[in-house]
Formats: C-alpha cells, sequence, structure tokens
C-alpha cells in the first residue's frame, strides 16, 4: 500500500542555496506530484529564507534519496511527513 509522503525544506538563507534546491528538484522532479513555495516578506526587507513543500509520488525509494540528497547540502532543515493509507 503506498504512503503520502510530504517533505518541508526550510531555506534560512534563500540567495545562498537555491540553486542547489532546484537542481535537485529538477532531478527528482518525475516524484514531485505538488510543490508549494512559502516565504514571509516583511516591509521593503529582501526575503531571506523560505519553506518549499513538496507532495511526493512514484517509488518510496526515489523519496528516500531526494530526502538524503537534500539533507546533504548543509544549512537546510528537512523534515518529513509520512501518511500510511489504510
Amino acid at each position: 500500500m503506498q504512503s503520502i509522503w510530504i517533505i518541508g525544506i526550510h531555506i534560512p538563507q534563500r540567495s545562498e542555496k537555491i540553486d542547489e534546491v532546484q537542481h535537485l528538484l529538477t532531478k527528482f522532479g518525475c516524484s514531485i506530484r505538488t510543490r508549494v513555495g512559502l516565504n514571509n516578506p516583511s516591509g521593503n526587507e529582501p526575503i531571506k529564507g523560505g519553506i518549499i513543500l513538496l507532495e511526493l509520488t512514484g517509488d518510496e525509494a526515489e523519496f528516500i534519496k531526494l530526502e538524503k540528497a537534500l539533507l546533504g547540502i548543509a544549512g537546510l532543515e528537512v523534515k518529513n511527513m509520512i501518511f500510511k493509507q489504510v
């Protein structure tokens, strides 16, 4: 039975890490069903960080590879939620 996987990526220094993150999201693009970007702009200050939420589809082995690759990028905070379907 397929589980529902959600990965959350917090990128505190967006300008420094976004290229590495984007490269991985492109590489694993076939496993990404939904991608949502969140940010919290305050006034006229530039956006320093953000959060990306991914809903994954397909092979769970690929989900694990993606998560490990993201965890390999210094400075990111990566969390997952795995919902078992009954």
